[in-house]
């Protein structure tokens, strides 16, 4: 039978109780097949919408037209014309609400189901050792990139493709930043996917020394100064945990989400045989309902525990992708909307007991047009649990602005920097991603790295 051009081509996942026992990715993607039939049905369009909607310009309507022609390898050569990390952003991109939130299709019928496109071209080229186009010779100029993470690793690729002699700087033992210790193995695979893509960026020539703590380390002045480096990119990303500081948040059982999921992901708590130690509680309350809650809350359920998500809000105003909020229903996380801690209960010897939570109604909408909820007098009550989850948000260390001379920050210690360059307040100095913007998307992070990489290559192309 033939493909209904109106509905997408279906992909295959893991059965949600399977997948809920372990860590294994639980989309599979496209075969070759699928994947040819799903780009069959994009309309290539001239005035492309699709792509601007996508944060870094990946030409779309070139690439699937390459991948209906049975052409994988001239497809990943144009997506990686635009971006560094075509494997994660085939699996962890938005594309809902950007690219395919765009596509022409979708008016009639189901989007081109763009990522699953992108991620089948991004996993052919690592299967068949296809690696992105170079720089034919390198300028004399070197560029520091302070952070491997995505906004770090789209600015070095980039920098590196125009002929840029660039060292990245990780303060962790292992490069990717979020995508390494943020992201769970289930989601986003570390060694076939996240190891493969880094590579992938050094084989451009791009060097990486991890363990190494711009601040403390070394600072960036000293890089321009005694180590001659011409410019400076910042994208050391948003790992500092917010809290509600509520009464018994200090008890042990209590973690950010940042601390979980890195333990986990990045330090392999996960497996059998790592001395790495984790809370493997069998009650776990996971408090927020973005995408990093469902990530810690997914991952609490694969550690065996009975997982509730609190969010004070309802379902519709949760933030994280309805993929994400779909899987996890379908795994089993249990989840208490419309309700909101007001105090974590201990026990004697200092550890989580339960919550107290309070029951919550959506009033009027705040300034960013959000419905805010307001308590419901008289409704507290409390739940029993050993460990909570605090998924909250970050924002960037103070540790590099606070020893950087002349580097601007905003009331929330995030860098101030120019957002069409990443052009900061000191001359040779950018930044972008979360450590400019807070917590926000891979992609919109890669956006930044890309931004900032032709406002880099524009000031040095005038030194």
């Amino acid at each position: 039978m033939a493909q209904d051009v109106l509905v997408r081509v279906p992909v295959r996942e893991q059965e949600p109780k399977v997948r809920a026992t372990n860590f294994e990715e639980v989309c599979y993607g496209y075969n070759a097949e699928e994947a040819v039939s799903e780009a069959s049905r994009c309309l290539n369009c001239k005035n492309a919408q699709c792509v601007k909607g996508c944060p870094v310009s990946i030409n779309i309507p070139a690439f699937i037209e390459q991948v209906k022609n049975e052409n994988y390898e001239a497809a990943y050569q144009i997506i990686s014309e635009s971006s560094a990390l075509p494997a994660v952003c085939g699996r962890v991109c938005p594309q809902e609400s950007q690219c395919e939130g765009k596509c022409i299709r979708g008016f009639k019928g189901d989007p081109i189901s763009i990522g699953k496109l992108e991620r089948f071209v991004a996993d052919w080229a690592r299967e068949n050792g296809i690696k992105p186009n170079g720089a034919e010779e390198k300028n004399g100029k070197k560029v520091a990139v302070i952070g491997s993470g995505p906004a770090g690793l789209t600015c070095a690729g980039d920098l590196a493709k125009l002929g840029y002699d660039v060292t990245i700087f990780e303060a962790l033992h292992a490069a990717g930043g979020v995508l390494s210790y943020g992201i769970p193995e289930f989601r986003l695979p570390k060694d076939k996917v996240v190891a493969a893509e880094v590579e992938n960026v050094k084989s451009l020539g791009v060097k990486i020394e991890t363990n190494v703590v711009i601040g403390k380390s070394v600072k960036i002045d000293e890089l321009m100064e005694q180590e001659g480096f011409d410019a400076v990119f910042i994208g050391s990303g948003a790992g500092l945990p917010r809290f509600m500081n509520i009464p018994g948040e200090q008890a042990n059982g209590v973690f950010s989400a940042n601390e979980f999921l890195t333990r986990n992901n990045l330090m392999k708590a996960f497996k059998e045989g790592y001395e790495t130690p984790i809370s493997r509680g069998k009650k776990v309350v996971v408090v927020g309902g973005g995408n990093v809650a469902m990530d810690a809350a997914r991952t609490a359920l694969r550690l065996g525990a009975e997982t509730h998500i609190v969010y004070r809000r309802g379902e519709d105003e949760l933030p994280a992708r309805k993929e994400e909020v779909h899987h996890a229903k379908e795994e089993g996380i249990i989840f208490d909307l419309l309700q909101n801690p007001t105090e974590i209960l201990v026990d004697e010897e200092g550890w989580v007991k339960g919550i107290r939570l309070v029951k919550m109604e959506l009033g009027e909408p705040d300034e960013s047009g959000r419905r805010s909820p307001v308590e419901i007098p008289g409704s507290e009550y409390e739940i029993e649990c050993d460990t909570v989850i605090m998924s909250l948000g970050t924002s960037p260390n103070p540790l590099i602005s606070s020893t950087t001379e002349g580097l601007e920050v905003n009331r929330r210690k995030c860098i101030v920097a120019q957002e069409d360059t990443g052009a900061t307040s000191k001359e040779g100095v950018y930044a972008g991603g979360d450590a400019v913007t807070g917590a926000a998307t891979v992609i919109l992070a890669m956006g930044a790295g890309k931004a900032a990489a032709k406002g880099i290559h524009e000031f040095l192309s005038k030194q």
